[in-house]
This record gives structure tokens, C-alpha cells and sequence, in this order.
């Protein structure tokens, strides 16, 4: 058996060596189902993955995806969750107003509640409530208990929820996108930009007469 030329050399270590950048998502596998389709020749099996992403600062997402391994399945729901992203209305830790959605055979009632309360929910609502960022909050579900209905109906909920918007919006802003508003925020002397103070200057209105309009006329052309 040959030697290697570099003994100090591990087995897949470019795997090893190689950091993954911390996420600023948390994401959660709702349920993953094993689902059939009829075709020609006989039934097609793959698998249905639900997820849901969330930064816990206001913006949530929930995402589905097929495949025929159960991994490459959970991958496509989470990235069709990032593309279904939306922005939760915060009162606090808690939401502004009281919302009854009806989604399909799901009933939903979501309540907000006093700080320390927590969220009084179960299954799929209380997920997305949590990668949601919503800390305090009171629920009941009232119907079927299919986890992508009701998670389906909780997304439907909160997007119905309405308040102010700007704050979870500059909290989860990346940092590029910060520091350019902090820029544009400066004052002109801090950028060292001068301008004239005093009385609105004059403005002269400047006319072409018809011996620049001649010559204008007459220039080479190309």
C-alpha cells in the first residue's frame, strides 16, 4: 500500500475545514409524510416535508417541498419558506388586536396577552408563533388537526394582523442596508459638504438667440 505524501492529511478533511456561516434563521420540520401519485405504470412515492422559518424579530416564513429522499425534501420546503417570508405587527411581545381566520377545516382565534403570560397555544401555532418572536400571546384552534392547515391558517392570521411594520423591518435589515441609512441620515457637515447660507439665491434665466441657434445648427456632424 502506497504511502501518502502528506501523512499529517485526514480523510475528507476539506468537509471538516470547511465552516458553515451561522444562520440568522431557526427553522423547525413541522411533519414529513410519505405522499403517492397514480401514473402511468404504476404509483409515484416521494416525500412532503413542512417547515418553518423564522428570525424570532418579526418575520416568519413557511415552506413545502417534495423529493424522493427525505433530506433533499426538507431543504426545498426551506427554501420555499425564505421566498414566503412575512412581517409580523408587534405590540410589545405580543400582538395588537384579536384575529379569527377560518383556512379550509381549520378554525384559529389568536388573542393578545399581558407580558409574562407566554404563548398559551399547541402544535403548529405555537411553532410559528415562536420563530415569529411573538412571546406572549393566547390561542385556541377549533377544527381539524392536520399540522400544514393549521400552520397554513396561523400564517394566514398573522399576516391579517395590523400595526406598524418599521421597527421589525430596521431590526432584521442587514447590515450593509443599516449602515447606508446611517450614512444618508449624516448632515451635510459631517460630510463635509458646504452650503451657502442666507436669502433664496437669484436665478437667471439664460435665452438662445438666433445666431447660437445658427451655429448650433451648422456644427459638424458625425
Amino acid at each position: 500500500m502506497a504511502k501518502s505524501s502528506r501523512p499529517d492529511r485526514k480523510k475528507n478533511d476539506r468537509r471538516s475545514d470547511r465552516k458553515r456561516e451561522p444562520s440568522e434563521y431557526e427553522d423547525v420540520t413541522l411533519s414529513i409524510d410519505r405522499v403517492t401519485r397514480v401514473v402511468k405504470g404504476g404509483r409515484r412515492m416521494r416525500f412532503r416535508a413542512v417547515v418553518v422559518l423564522g428570525n424570532k424579530k418579526g418575520k416568519v416564513g413557511l415552506g413545502t417541498g417534495k423529493a424522493a429522499e427525505v433530506q433533499t425534501s426538507i431543504q426545498k420546503a426551506q427554501r420555499d419558506a425564505k421566498r414566503h417570508m412575512i412581517i409580523v405587527p408587534m405590540n410589545g411581545s405580543t400582538i395588537p388586536h384579536e384575529v379569527n381566520v377560518k383556512h379550509k377545516a381549520a378554525k384559529l382565534r389568536l388573542m393578545p396577552a399581558s407580558k409574562g403570560t407566554g404563548i398559551i397555544a399547541g402544535g403548529p401555532l405555537r411553532v410559528v408563533l415562536d420563530l415569529a418572536g411573538v412571546k406572549d400571546a393566547l390561542a385556541k384552534r377549533f377544527g381539524t388537526g392536520n399540522k400544514l392547515v393549521n400552520a397554513q391558517a396561523a400564517m394566514m392570521a398573522l399576516s391579517m394582523l395590523r400595526g406598524s411594520r418599521a421597527a421589525v423591518a430596521a431590526d432584521s435589515a442587514p447590515a450593509s442596508i443599516a449602515g447606508a441609512a446611517s450614512v444618508a441620515a449624516k448632515s451635510a457637515a459631517d460630510l463635509g459638504i458646504h452650503i451657502p447660507e442666507g436669502p433664496n439665491l437669484p436665478i437667471k434665466e439664460v435665452k438662445m438667440n438666433d445666431a447660437d441657434r445658427k451655429q448650433m445648427g451648422e456644427g459638424p456632424r458625425g
